[in-house]
């Protein structure tokens, strides 16, 4: 476990504090040194294990944590996940992981996390995804979108609340569906990033929800 001071991420507002629950030392340092080398990102804990996670993050209050999933000893990171979720309904979880499988990745979301990617992405997309999470947004590996889209349509009926969404913001909750950044929805529409996350802000208030998660379950009537 390695705890570090808050101090960075509270000078400047505009920078993300983050913790990383990670087994393995390689991986949980390499993610450590790049967040600490970025602009506008600040490790503010890193955690072997799920139940030194649970004890040490409410102290430290980051706004992501990335969580991955197999972690020793009697609680894994979806547990962990729905522990800290339970008091802490701001703080936004990613699951860092190796996994594709369909009840590891609709667990984890029921769990509380927002955002879902593959350790095998590349370090400026992870950095990509966490700066989403922090906005509002759920990143997922085109893989794991793919998934959760099929598996949404198939269960999808009409939803008549969404009668209330204007065209533009209905073909934005359709990008957001099949997991598109913001940016990509921004580059996909031919409108800006800050229009995006206005009209994101509109569909989340009209539809009554917090996250992606829940208005793209708004948006297949889930």
């Amino acid at each position: 476990m390695t705890v570090y001071s808050k101090k960075k991420s509270q000078d400047n507002m505009d920078i993300i504090s983050i913790a990383i629950v990670e087994d393995n030392h390689d991986i949980r340092t390499a993610m450590e040194l790049l967040i600490n080398g970025s602009d506008g990102y600040a490790c503010v804990g890193t955690f072997n294990n799920a139940e030194t996670a649970v004890e040490q993050i409410p102290h430290l209050l980051p706004n992501v944590v990335l969580m991955d999933f197999n972690l020793p000893g009697g609680m894994n990171g979806i547990e962990c996940i729905a522990r800290l979720k339970a008091e802490y309904q701001d703080m936004q979880f990613m699951m860092l992981t190796v996994y594709e499988d369909d009840d590891k990745i609709f667990n984890a979301l029921e769990a509380g996390a927002s955002g879902y990617i593959l350790k095998k992405t590349s370090p400026g997309e992870l950095l990509e995804a966490i700066r989403d999470l922090h906005e509002g947004g759920s990143p997922m590996s085109s893989q794991i979108a793919r998934r959760v889209v099929a598996f949404f349509q198939k269960q999808a009926k009409p939803n008549p609340a969404l009668e209330a969404l204007t065209t533009r913001e209905k073909e934005i909750l359709d990008q957001l569906s099949k997991g598109f950044l913001y940016k990509e929805i921004a580059s996909n529409l031919f409108i800006s990033i800050e229009t995006v996350r206005r009209h994101v802000h509109n569909i989340y208030e009209k539809l009554h929800v917090r996250s992606r998660t829940d208005a793209v379950n708004k948006y297949y009537n889930r």
